[in-house]
C-alpha cells in the first residue's frame, strides 16, 4: 500500500534527509518520498501496523501529522532533527 501523510514542521532538506532516514531504516518501510514543498511524507508498506509505526516515528522526529498537535516540544525536536540532517550532507 502507499500511504502520504502531510506534516508539520518540515521546512529543509535538512528536515527531509532525517526523515528519509529514518523511515528508511525501518524494515517494513519502502519508497520513502520526502517532498518538503508540500510537506509529504509517502511510502510504502504493507499493514495498518505499518503505517501507524511511521506516524509515530514521525511525532518522535518532532514532525507530526497535521491532524496531530503541534507542541512546543515537537517544535523543538524538528529543530534537532533539521540539524541532525543538515550535518549527515
Amino acid at each position: 500500500m502507499k500511504t502520504t501523510f502531510h506534516v508539520q514542521n518540515l521546512k529543509c532538506g535538512g528536515c527531509a534527509k532525517t526523515i528519509s532516514n529514518k523511515l528508511s531504516g525501518i524494515k517494513e518501510i519502502k519508497d520513502v518520498i520526502v517532498e518538503k514543498d508540500s510537506s509529504s511524507v509517502s511510502f510504502d508498506h504493507q499493514s495498518a501496523d505499518d503505517a501507524s509505526l511511521v506516524k509515530e516515528t514521525l511525532r518522535k522526529l518532532g514532525y507530526p501529522t497535521i491532524d496531530d498537535e503541534n507542541s512546543i516540544v515537537d517544535k523543538a525536536k524538528s529543530f534537532v532533527s533539521c540539524a541532525s540532517g543538515k550535518m549527515a550532507r
